[in-house]
């Protein structure tokens, strides 16, 4: 996947950067009490956010660490640490939204305000104020975050590696059988993550009314400078501008499938078999271009295979990407970028390989990648070097609560469209190729580009979908497969290659 993880901004309790919940069970600043009775001031209302920001950015490096450390060494103790800061930061960030409500239509100027509602909304898993509810919610993310990142089933003798699967779906030369089992396995890992998440949904939930919000995806919408049914209004909106071109591209793809695999895989009036579209995902379809590609006497550039023939290793790839942010006027990321990343995935440990760039603090930047020496983890370096850009820009100016970018989504803009420039000319520029193909190839460029981006747009908006259903209910805990599988034919026209049921959890 392309996208960062939650954590790719590591921010402390209110997710100062849209991340997850992280601080020090000893803060040094302490947030003034004020009387309960007495009527709030102005002043006080900027004392307060003043003494919240300090609070964030005393325990912001060490909650970073803690959650980097247990990224890169999944084990029973990494776990456990990250339990523990997970549960105290909930604390911080639940008595720092409390306490900003009192303040709730007090004249103020725009950016205590401003900050204000950042402390409330803040929070990407709310607890209530309840210590034995925030230690439960804490160990049930970290344990989810775990038990994903090692892949293994309720038998612990019985593990999968994402990253092999993954290459066996997304290998065109794989028969329809190999991608089926590769498919199947990893979705055997998931069924005993179900009732944590139920229970986890529970937790939040009433941490968000305790908030003030009719539940947590009510809360996560509310942070768009619109009402919450406004904003998912206006992705329905812009989805429907967007769906006449995907349904094109999808009957094209479903009609190629069918040419290669026949009708008893692939019927061309129903949807697409979710292992055949060359991502464990489905969420984005690059990895079947060559069996749908477009007629053209100009191929299109086969970044892999170049990559390949100029030796290019996965360090490498990275200083490629560094260059192009250097070639435009940024500084070079910092010698500690380099110490402290992971780059390629260790022979001896579990890590969490999935894709994602890390802010530690002002001058601590990483990612944390199993880089595979192939086109698509070339372009993902690069995105994801964009977010590490991005927040080395906002980290130098800005005070603690405005260090994120705009909303959640802008920052996967920002990595897309910096991504959008790996094309044939950037390729020519550093010597990937000899030269830039003929303008009449534009169209397997166009067709690359739109498996890659068109492809993942309806994935991106039901995987939120299915998320506000369940919590607001619409979606209840016996049917959250069922409801899953309806809004993936609904909006992307795939379905599960195997029957599916409540046992699974997909």
């Amino acid at each position: 996947m392309k996208t960062s993880i939650p954590l790719r901004h590591l921010s402390l309790a209110i997710c100062v950067s849209a991340a997850l919940v992280a601080c020090s069970p000893q803060p040094e600043v302490v947030v003034q009490e004020q009387s309960a009775s007495a009527a709030p001031t102005s002043q006080e209302a900027k004392d307060f956010v003043a003494d919240a920001e300090s609070m964030l950015a005393a325990f912001y490096p060490s909650a970073g660490q803690t959650y980097w450390v247990q990224a890169n060494f999944v084990t029973h103790d990494t776990n456990a640490l990250v339990a523990k800061v997970n549960e105290e930061g909930t604390k911080m960030g639940v008595m720092l939204a409390n306490k900003a409500k009192r303040f709730n239509g007090l004249e103020l100027d725009y950016d205590t305000r401003r900050k204000l509602e950042f402390l409330k909304s803040g929070l990407t898993l709310p607890a209530p104020e309840d210590d034995a509810l925030t230690k439960e919610l804490a160990t049930i993310t970290a344990n989810l975050d775990a038990t994903y990142a090692k892949g293994c089933t309720e038998n612990a003798e019985t593990c999968f590696v994402l990253g092999e699967l993954s290459e066996t779906i997304g290998d065109p030369n794989a028969s329809a059988e190999e991608k089926l089992a590769a498919w199947v396995n990893w979705r055997k890992v998931s069924p005993q993550m179900r009732s944590d998440y139920v229970r986890m949904v529970e937790i939040a939930n009433q941490g968000s009314k305790d908030l003030g919000y009719a539940d947590t995806g009510a809360l996560w919408r509310s942070k768009y400078d619109m009402p919450a049914d406004a904003f998912a209004e206006e992705m329905d909106r812009v989805w429907g501008q967007v769906k006449p071109l995907y349904d094109s591209l999808q009957c094209h793809v479903r009609a190629k499938l069918n040419e290669k695999y026949g009708d008893e895989i692939v019927d061309v009036n129903e949807p697409i078999p979710a292992h055949l579209l060359g991502n464990m995902w489905a969420q984005g379809w690059g990895n079947v271009y060559q069996d749908v590609a477009p007629q053209s006497t100009v191929p299109a550039t086969d970044l892999t295979a170049r990559l390949a023939a100029k030796k290019v290793d996965e360090i490498e790839m990275v200083r490629i990407a560094e260059n192009f942010f250097t070639s435009i006027g940024f500084e070079p990321l910092p010698d500690t970028f380099w110490e402290r990343s992971l780059f390629v995935k260790p022979a001896d440990r579990d890590v969490q390989c999935h894709a994602s760039a890390w802010d530690l603090s002002t001058t601590d930047y990483r990612i944390k990648m199993c880089i595979k020496q192939n086109a698509e983890d070339f372009v993902t370096i690069h995105h994801e070097l964009g977010h590490n850009f991005y927040q080395r820009a906002y980290n130098l100016k800005q005070p603690m609560l405005y260090r994120g970018s705009a909303n959640d989504g802008f920052h996967e803009a920002i990595g897309d469209t910096v991504a959008l420039s790996i094309n044939d000319s950037y390729l020519k520029e550093i010597g990937m190729i000899d030269q830039v193909p003929d303008a009449s190839g534009d169209l397997p460029y166009l067709m690359q580009m739109a498996l890659e981006k068109v492809a993942f747009l309806p994935f991106g908006l039901l995987v939120d979908k299915w998320r506000w259903g369940v919590f607001s209910g619409e979606i209840p805990a016996d049917q959250y497969n069922a409801g899953w599988w309806d809004l993936r034919e609904k909006y992307q026209g795939v379905a599960a290659p195997v029957a599916r049921t409540e046992l699974d959890f997909d």
